[in-house]
């Protein structure tokens, strides 16, 4: 499997994360089915299902992290974009049909998150922004159609 850019910010994110489901949840839901099998039947134990189900949750969350963090590669955030968009560089753009003016940083697909800011270099937006330049016009297939969008500036 190839290996997936991040931030060592969002590295730390995903690890941290990992640890609180290992030393606070994995615990918490371990000693609610124990509590639970305290009360007797198990076969018809409402408490005993919802943790055990609780459980699995857990276990595939801690997996998937585990998976994500093993398989991330730390890529340091530039400190000089050479004019060109590069993985871990701010970018502010305009929507050429809306003048909707936005900024991304680009990251990997595991951190990426439009609420706060950042945007995957595997996206339609990113892959298309990756390697162009300031006032650049860019048209990029997104599941909301064709957007043209021009590249104000590039930041580290």
């Amino acid at each position: 499997m190839p290996r997936v850019p991040i931030t060592s910010m969002g590295y730390e994110k995903l690890k941290s994360e990992l640890q609180r489901l290992q030393r606070t949840e994995r615990p918490s839901v371990i000693k609610a089915i124990e509590e639970a099998r305290a009360h007797g039947d198990i076969s018809e134990n409402a408490e005993f299902e919802a943790a055990k189900e609780k459980q699995g949750i857990i276990e595939g969350k801690i997996q998937e992290l585990t998976d994500r963090i093993a398989n991330s590669q730390i890529v340091e955030l530039p400190t000089n974009v050479n004019g060109k968009v590069i993985f871990g560089c701010m970018v502010i753009v305009e929507d050429m049909e809306t003048g909707e003016v936005n900024s991304y940083r680009l990251v990997g697909p595991y951190e990426a998150d439009v609420q706060a800011g950042t945007i995957s270099v595997t996206s339609p937006i990113g892959k298309a922004l990756i390697g162009r330049g300031e006032g650049d016009e860019v048209k990029v297939q997104t599941p909301k159609g064709i957007r043209n969008i021009e590249l104000l500036e590039i930041q580290p």
